[in-house]
C-alpha cells in the first residue's frame, strides 16, 4: 500500500479515536448526573448511557485506537528514518500517554457498567480535558517538527491547561448559580400561588 494511503488511514483513525475519547467521558458525566434523578428516570437514563457507552467504546473507540496504532507503526516500518528524529520520540511519548488515558477511561467504563460511581461529574469534566492537551501537543509537534522551541511549547501547553481548568470552574459556577436562581424562582412562584 502506498505511504500516503497509510498516512491518510492513520489520520482518519486518530480522529475517530479522539472523538470516541471525548464523547465517552461525556457519557460518563451524564451517567453520574443521572444518579441524582428519581426512579424510574434514574434507571432508564443509566441503562441507556450504559448501552451508548458500550457501543461507543467497543465499536468506535477501541477499534480506532488499534487501527491508528497499526497504521502509525506501518508508517514507521515504511520510513524507519522517522525514528531517528527527536520529535518522533516525543510524539510516541504522547501516544503512550494517550493509551494510559484510554486505559483509565476503560477502568471508569467498567465501574459504571457495574453501577460503581467513583467520580463526580465535575471531576469527569476535568479528566475530559486530558486528551485535548495531548491533541494540541501532538498536532503542533507533528506540524512544526524540530522548528518548535520546546520550552515555549511546554509553557504554552501548561497555560492552555490552566485556561481549560479556569473555564471548567467558571462553567460550574454558572450552572450552580442558574440552578440556585431556578430554585429561588420556584419558591417565589409557590409562595405567590398560596396567596
Amino acid at each position: 500500500m502506498d505511504f500516503l494511503y497509510v498516512k491518510a488511514l492513520h489520520i482518519i483513525f486518530i480522529v475517530t479515536w479522539f472523538a470516541g475519547l471525548f464523547y465517552i467521558v461525556r457519557l460518563f458525566m451524564y451517567h453520574v448526573e443521572a444518579e441524582k434523578k428519581t426512579e424510574p428516570a434514574k434507571e432508564i437514563l443509566q441503562t441507556q448511557y450504559k448501552l451508548m457507552s458500550k457501543r461507543l467504546w467497543y465499536i468506535i473507540t477501541w477499534p480506532s485506537a488499534i487501527l491508528a496504532s497499526i497504521f502509525g507503526f506501518w508508517m514507521l516500518y515504511k520510513n524507519p528514518h522517522y525514528l531517528e528524529m527527536p520529535w518522533m520520540h516525543i510524539k510516541l511519548t504522547f501516544v503512550l500517554a494517550l493509551y494510559v488515558y484510554h486505559g483509565f477511561c476503560h477502568k471508569i467504563y467498567k465501574q459504571l457498567q457495574n453501577n460503581i460511581i467513583k467520580y463526580t461529574a465535575f471531576k469527569l469534566r476535568i479528566i475530559n480535558e486530558a486528551p485535548t492537551l495531548i491533541l494540541f501537543a501532538v498536532v503542533f509537534l507533528v506540524t512544526l517538527k524540530s522548528a518548535i522551541n520546546w520550552i515555549w511549547g511546554v509553557v504554552g501547553i501548561i497555560l492552555f491547561g490552566v485556561l481549560l481548568m479556569l473555564g471548567i470552574r467558571l462553567y460550574k459556577k454558572i450552572r450552580e448559580k442558574r440552578s440556585w436562581e431556578k430554585a429561588e424562582r420556584e419558591v417565589l412562584e409557590s409562595d405567590h400561588k398560596k396567596e
